[in-house]
């Protein structure tokens, strides 16, 4: 894949428009760090985000949207959350609250989670895509897994280039460090992740539950035992097969990562509503987004 890198402007931003419609990432600048941005309700499209950054899990990410009303259109925002959000958006903050069942963005956003991390950013680049696009957008940094996040065009294309379609270039990030993350529980406010923000009032979140980005994830579990590597389903199971094994329903028939990634969420949701009482999943190889879906699946098979 060509790697084009294009400066700001109503014509790069149709450009990016079009790729992001059709199911791509695209890089765009934010007041923070460059996001590779994707439709937020495609989770095809969002697998595509893992894909090119050989993301090793599915970490949640944030979804970008233009207002606080177009916030509250995907989540529930409490009052302390929503003062916080009125005192500073547009700008670096994101806040985790719990989704709307009809919100319509892709389970594999929030990593099977029932919160959602929102933000309004105000850089106007990636508002000037949100608007060509008219959808949320889901966009963590654009950089390959691992690396240091990238605050400069140059940055990107060194990271991902041949990945991705397009960088909207508009020069380096003002901010260069990662939005502040904050939630409300019991209430009080607490800091998810801390970032260049100071929330008044609010102390950091203890305890090992991943809600957000930069958390580690401990499982994403069903409520029904799960068995791996299954080549056939045994009695009482319910079968999510991948590839030539078909199962009650199918990661991808094709065989096909990225369609694996954006469905795994979705089927054992499916699963886990199911009548069977256990669950099985077929092997699905450890390369590429695999290992995303494989290191997913081993925390939802772990004993608990």
């Amino acid at each position: 894949m060509q790697t084009r890198t294009l400066p700001f402007s109503d014509a790069t931003i149709a450009k990016a428009a079009r790729l992001v419609l059709d199911g791509s990432p695209v890089a765009v600048p934010t007041e923070t760090v460059y996001g590779l941005a994707a439709d937020g309700t495609n989770a095809e499209a969002v697998a595509r985000i893992y894909e090119a950054k050989g993301r090793p899990s599915f970490n949640p990410l944030i979804v970008h949207v233009l207002t606080i009303a177009d916030a509250e259109k995907l989540v529930y925002l409490g009052p302390l959350v929503r003062q916080a959000a009125e005192a500073h958006w547009p700008g670096p903050l994101t806040i985790v609250a719990p989704r709307r069942a009809d919100s319509g963005i892709a389970s594999i956003v929030s990593a099977g989670l029932d919160t959602l991390a929102v933000r309004v950013p105000q850089h106007p680049a990636m508002r000037a895509l949100l608007e060509a696009v008219g959808r949320p957008l889901a966009a963590p940094s654009a950089n390959a897994s691992g690396s240091i996040s990238s605050t400069r065009a140059d940055h990107v294309l060194h990271s991902l280039g041949g990945r991705i379609p397009l960088i909207v270039d508009d020069g380096p990030c003002s901010g260069g460090i990662e939005s502040t993350i904050i939630a409300e529980r019991d209430g009080a406010l607490q800091i998810l992740r801390s970032g260049p923000l100071e929330i008044a009032g609010a102390a950091s979140a203890s305890g090992s539950a991943i809600e957000a980005p930069g958390q580690m994830a401990s499982h994403y579990a069903p409520s029904k035992p799960l068995r791996l590597n299954a080549n056939s389903a045994l009695d009482g199971e319910y079968l999510i097969g991948f590839g030539d094994i078909a199962g009650a329903a199918s990661l991808s028939p094709t065989g096909d990562l990225v369609e694996a990634a954006a469905s795994l969420f979705d089927l054992l949701h499916r699963a886990d509503r199911a009548d069977n009482p256990r669950i099985a999943v077929a092997p699905v190889p450890d390369t590429g987004l695999g290992a995303a879906i494989n290191d997913r699946l081993r925390r939802a098979a772990a004993p608990r």
